[in-house]
């Protein structure tokens, strides 16, 4: 956790200009050219002057560094992370209040903080951001956000967010497009609170704000077995339903903008049986991370993608995904397997831990994968796990399982490898040098 006042340094890089000014891990920066420090951000922010006047608090004395500034160099100082806001809403279809005991800690953290939304493109619902921090992120420029709208209506916003004292959404959008700040926003689809007719509001009170609001998601929401509140899921005429309503909005912005706005979810389009639209017209991807255009990229490039000649590799390969996917990638395998001969299976994977409806391959656990292999791994030699399935630092699953403890468990050699068509092709020329575990 971060001290109080100034950010503490969590390691730095030997040979880099700060150790050469003399910081050390366990610093503690108060500011940078008599500018006050409070996180990582305000780090960010000031860091690009010529000169660097640093103050710094070791072992109780307070000291100063300089350091000569290079926005193209790395200063060399790792911050330690800061404390995260915590979400106070009680969301009808929060996926946290959904999860079931066993998983990594830290999925089970319900941020709510502008901060990470800048950083990482988390999605936060405003609902806990102070005057202070809108200032903030008017000042340094703090953009884009990425912001959970699910519905305009502000009496069924707050229901749905559990959170009657949660402020105008519309209002929190004016500010920051006021201020010129980008905004991607997303709907989470819940049928018989914001669909048909809210649907169609929404979208077009967010057009309101564009260009700032930059881009709108609808989702389908996520529901585990283990969910208490009871909602409906998203049914194929729910998703056939909300993708006539995104079409027409979507022909009508790129009419008069050259940009569609607002996208559907590929969930959406799988549940609706409905063919993905082309990719070019998910323009620059810009919620790719939201699960929209992630299909038709992977498509797209798996028609494009090279396969080096020849694949000489004898070992026996496999690998899998969610049930959702199974169907795209199964082409593409096929076409390695037909046309290019080349040794690889592909198995579905049904989510026995959340339920039969979490189907995209990010939410399988180890267990599950563990399950799907127990009576077919001794007839190959390799299992390919793509990275989507772990966590982005480590190779761990969402269940605390580890790809070693896969590979004693099923005997095969667990690969880590990029989700992408061009991923799987590198792990596959790489196969002669793997041996089989004993």
């Amino acid at each position: 956790m971060q001290p109080k006042c100034g950010i503490e340094i969590e390691g730095i890089l030997p040979g880099s200009p700060a150790e050469t000014a003399g910081l050390r891990s366990g610093d503690v920066l108060l500011s940078i050219n008599s500018e006050p420090l409070r996180d990582s951000i305000d780090f960010m922010f000031h860091r690009g002057s010529d000169l660097l006047d640093i103050t710094f608090i070791r072992g109780g004395i307070k000291c100063t560094a300089l350091i000569k500034g290079d926005e193209d160099r790395d200063l060399g100082i790792t911050i330690k992370p800061f404390k995260v806001k915590i979400c106070r809403n009680n969301c009808i279809f929060c996926f946290v209040k959904q999860l079931p005991k066993g998983l990594r800690k830290s999925l089970y953290v319900k941020d709510e903080d502008y901060r990470l939304s800048f950083l990482y493109g988390n999605y936060m619902t405003l609902s806990n951001i102070e005057s202070s921090d809108k200032k903030r992120i008017a000042e340094q420029r703090l953009s884009p956000l990425y912001i959970s709208v699910h519905t305009t209506n502000r009496a069924l916003r707050n229901r749905m967010l559990g959170n009657q004292t949660a402020s105008d959404i519309m209002k929190e959008l004016k500010f920051f497009a006021d201020k010129k700040i980008r905004i991607h926003t997303q709907i989470v689809l819940c049928p018989g609170y914001n669909d048909g007719k809210e649907l169609q509001k929404t979208i077009r009170d967010l057009y309101h704000f564009f260009p700032y609001v930059s881009s709108i998601a609808v989702v389908p929401v996520g529901l585990t077995a283990h969910r208490r509140q009871p909602l409906k899921p998203v049914t194929p005429e729910d998703a056939a339903k909300a993708i006539e309503i995104v079409e027409v909005f979507q022909k009508r912005f790129v009419k008069k903008h050259g940009d569609p706005l607002v996208y559907c979810a590929d969930e959406m389009y799988i549940k609706a049986s409905r063919p993905f639209p082309h990719l070019k017209n998910y323009g620059l991807l810009p919620q790719i991370e939201n699960g929209v255009g992630m299909v038709p990229l992977f498509l797209n490039q798996a028609k494009k993608v090279k396969i080096p000649r020849p694949i000489h590799s004898k070992k026996k390969v496999i690998t899998f995904t969610g049930t959702s996917f199974y169907p795209f990638l199964r082409k593409f395998v096929d076409r390695l397997t037909e046309k290019e001969d080349i040794m690889i299976s592909l198995v579905p994977v049904e989510n026995s831990f959340f339920g039969p409806s979490v189907t995209v391959a990010g939410l399988l656990t180890g267990r599950d994968v563990i399950k799907a292999l127990h009576d077919i791994a001794d007839d190959y030699d390799i299992l390919i796990v793509p990275e989507t399935c772990l966590k982005e630092d480590e190779d761990i699953f969402l269940d605390n399982v580890t790809l070693e403890n896969m590979e004693k468990v099923t005997g095969l050699k667990a690969i880590r490898t990029d989700s992408t068509p061009q991923g799987l092709i590198d792990a596959l020329a790489g196969m002669e040098d793997v041996r089989r575990q004993s």
